[in-house]
């Protein structure tokens, strides 16, 4: 049974790219909270103003 069979990789480049796409859409994620935050924040000091 060698390590590098294709099955091993497969599994293992399956694994990479699932967490490749996780952190890719926590990244996202955070790029729409901050534009939210960004959004009330303006709406609500022109608000004051």
């Amino acid at each position: 049974m060698g390590r590098n069979n294709e099955r091993n990789i497969k599994k293992h480049n399956d694994k990479l790219h699932k967490a490749q796409d996780k952190a890719k859409k926590a990244a996202l994620d955070r790029k729409e909270q901050l534009k939210e935050i960004t959004k009330k924040y303006n709406e609500s000091k022109a608000a004051k103003e």
